[in-house]
């Protein structure tokens, strides 16, 4: 294969990766995910370090840890982060997210005004968009921005290699609103702690969410060439 094909081929799968919304309850056979998982492993990192720890819930793992996610989050427990979150998205950084979930509700059929269908919708990521896997990404302490960095790099070739197989997933901030939950169901020590989550498995293209396609911005927004 040449250089030219093999291009094509990672460009498809990179423009192929996206949030999926929703699942079907198929599990992924076991020797495809260890195949994921050896790949994502390959992701650079500082000085090598390797600092993500990954913790992947299946079969009745996942099914309790949905549960439990669930029934805090629409009792309305607020969450306990183990990392600062402010929701805070200035500028064109909100320009971006709004359109964003404007793509996602519109295919969902759910109008801006329709603050309890949004609500609806939202509370789907505590029950993993019914996916029959989900991995928790963790660092040890003290590790922090930097790491998270290290970690971002991995999520996104465990999230390719997903596509590869044609696996969807979707990267979720919600499920690190309850790291405790997460540690004592899956015995996880506390010194680890909770970054984000992925959802994956088969997506549902019947799902109305499957329609949405949010955009991304032109390259010159984002790449400035110097020479």
């Amino acid at each position: 294969m040449s250089d030219k094909e093999t291009f094509q081929v990672f460009a498809t799968i990179a423009r192929n990766r996206r949030s999926v919304r929703a699942f079907h309850k198929e599990p992924v056979p076991d020797a495809i995910l260890k195949e994921v998982f050896e790949a994502a492993q390959t992701a650079p990192s500082n000085c090598n370090t390797q600092p993500w720890q990954v913790h992947v819930a299946s079969g009745a793992a996942c099914d309790r840890l949905r549960e439990k996610i669930s029934a805090v989050a629409t009792a309305g427990q607020m969450p306990t982060w183990d990392f600062p979150y402010d929701f805070n998205y200035p500028g064109v950084y909100r320009d971006r997210q709004y359109a964003a979930a404007r793509t996602l509700y519109e295919a969902m059929g759910i109008s801006r005004e329709d603050k309890a269908g949004r609500a609806v919708a939202f509370n789907r990521n505590y029950t993993f968009f019914d996916a029959p896997h989900v991995a928790f990404l963790f660092l040890p302490e003290p590790f922090g921005l930097r790491e998270a960095a290290d970690l971002g790099m991995y999520a996104q070739n465990l999230m390719l290699a997903l596509t590869a197989h044609g696996i969807g997933s979707c990267p979720q901030t919600a499920l690190s609103f309850y790291p405790d939950i997460v540690r004592a169901e899956l015995g996880i020590p506390a010194e680890q702690r909770l970054l984000f989550g992925i959802s994956f498995g088969y997506a549902d293209e019947s799902h109305a969410s499957s329609a949405a396609r949010t955009a991304r911005a032109a390259l010159t927004d984002i790449v400035t060439f110097h020479s």
